[in-house]
């Protein structure tokens, strides 16, 4: 993700969107409760056999949820831009990971009409954005079985604790759903928290002349009634926070990288203007270009979805799954998708979504990898080079306000220390490990977690085995604390 349009400050690199959250409770509403109280305790609420209703995290203690594993969401959603209201029915093929009598789901707003287990009825209740699922018979640890959710409502816009929005977003002829940290929770039912990572097929059906596009490929549009369904399929593991559906006018443009990539790009015309138009030709370039240093791309297609919101509602772009969103809400006569954005996302396919964080006090291995490729993007397309890119962001004091492994609480997970002090870390490993040594880390650490998840720890040691030099040191001094050397 990235603060969008760039601050205008003396260092134009990032400083994130402020993200925070621990999001809107069930009814609609648009405050966020605090969930780091008792309900988000992850000691479940009284026995082995019932899942706890979070995974933990330090950040984030209420999100997602324990004793389960999704492997695959089935999402079939009709959307009424008129009224905004959502029908969904989503059918979540889970495999347990302990005894469960009960588990939950995460699930904002909505009114849920009906819940089975594996075609089974099963007894539901609502304790803000916890659903609580007991199926009719316990399920024995290991069990594969499908829930399916039938909801219904106007989907939240959830109002994080520092003001910035994320979750769903009425347009003027459709809407938009963007999910980073926990928003995903305003659209369908899941276990809301980057470890779970499953496969995805969402068909959207919207009034004929309206456009759908959300993650992976488009496997079909049929139209009937007045209406069309697009079938959308993501054949490779996603987190939650980056799926998207995006839902309006659109002009769609096809092509394809060097590299036999398809790229899909939806634009709305309303957020066209020449230069969002030059840097989206681009995309080919840009992902054979980040190729060449990360490694083969790690999906099936990639693109871009560029959509009209009104001024301010977003404020940021997100890096979701194959097509990365542009909501085109900046100040008038800002692209709507600047060059060096776009090159941030769409590095994110390899940093952020297919190696994407246990946790999200690990969000620095996202946002320094994507800030770091600017670094070099910059100096690819003969502006300042990587060194003036290092000196600049040591010199900026927003860079060492924390640890950037360590932000200080939710509120904090988007601010300048994950990305320009994240970046710095690995400015500091290329001198550390030589450019060739550096250069193979760009490559090898993607393909070791290739559609996985790691944690800064995971990445450390993996560092430490590419060298006989010690690196404790290093990471103490730039990953730890904020005590930092000077830039060589």
């Amino acid at each position: 993700m990235r603060l969008f349009p760039p601050p205008r400050a003396a260092l134009p690199i990032l400083l994130a969107c402020s993200l925070s959250c621990c999001l809107s409770c069930s009814g609609g509403g648009t405050a966020a409760p605090d969930r780091t109280g008792p309900a988000a305790s992850s000691a479940g609420t009284g026995g082995t056999d019932v899942g706890a209703p979070g995974v933990g995290d330090r950040l984030f203690p209420g999100a997602g949820n324990g004793g389960y594993d999704v492997t695959h969401y089935g999402l079939d959603l009709a959307y009424d831009p008129g009224s905004g209201k959502l029908r969904g029915t989503a059918v979540v093929t889970v495999t347990a990971t302990q005894p469960l009598a009960r588990f939950n789901l995460d699930l904002s707003g909505f009114t849920v009409t009906r819940v089975t287990v594996d075609g089974r009825t099963a007894a539901v209740d609502r304790d803000g954005t916890e659903m609580r699922v007991r199926p009719v018979t316990p399920l024995r640890d290991g069990a594969r079985f499908e829930t399916t959710v039938t909801y219904e409502g106007v989907p939240p816009t959830l109002t994080d604790p520092d003001g910035s929005h994320e979750g769903w977003f009425r347009t003027d002829d459709g809407a938009l759903a963007l999910g980073e940290p926990v928003g995903a929770m305003a659209w369908f039912p899941s276990n809301n928290h980057p470890s779970d990572k499953a496969a995805y097929d969402i068909t959207v059906t919207v009034p004929h002349g309206l456009t759908a596009v959300s993650n992976g490929e488009l496997v079909d549009s049929e139209s009937a009634s007045g209406r069309t369904a697009f079938h959308w399929r993501s054949k490779e593991p996603m987190a939650t926070y980056l799926a998207t559906v995006a839902i309006g006018h659109f002009d769609i443009t096809r092509s394809r990288t060097g590299g036999g990539v398809p790229v899909y790009v939806a634009v709305d015309p309303r957020s066209d203007d020449p230069t969002t138009a030059a840097a989206l030709r681009r995309i080919p370039e840009i992902v054979d270009w980040e190729s060449g240093l990360f490694g083969p791309y790690p999906f099936s297609s990639v693109g871009a979805i560029v959509d009209h919101l009104p001024s301010g509602r977003v404020g940021y772009a997100l890096e979701a799954q194959t097509k990365p969103v542009f909501p085109g809400d900046g100040e008038p006569g800002d692209p709507a998708v600047p060059l060096d954005t776009l090159v941030h996302e769409l590095s994110h396919q390899w940093f952020g979504d297919s190696v994407t964080p246990a946790a999200w006090q690990d969000m620095w291995l996202n946002e320094g990898f994507a800030t770091y490729t600017e670094w070099l993007w910059q100096e690819h397309e003969g502006g300042r080079t990587v060194e003036q890119s290092a000196a600049a962001a040591l010199a900026d004091p927003a860079n060492s306000a924390f640890p950037p492994a360590a932000p200080p609480g939710p509120d904090r997970i988007s601010d300048a220390p994950v990305y320009g002090g994240g970046a710095l870390v690995l400015y500091q490993l290329r001198e550390t490990l030589g450019p060739t040594v550096f250069a193979t880390l760009l490559r090898t650490w993607p393909a070791a977690r290739r559609h996985g998840n790691a944690t800064t720890a995971d990445f450390t040691a993996f560092c430490q085995h590419l060298t006989p030099h010690n690196l404790t040191p290093l990471f103490t001094a730039w990953l730890h604390t904020t005590h930092h050397p000077s830039v060589p």
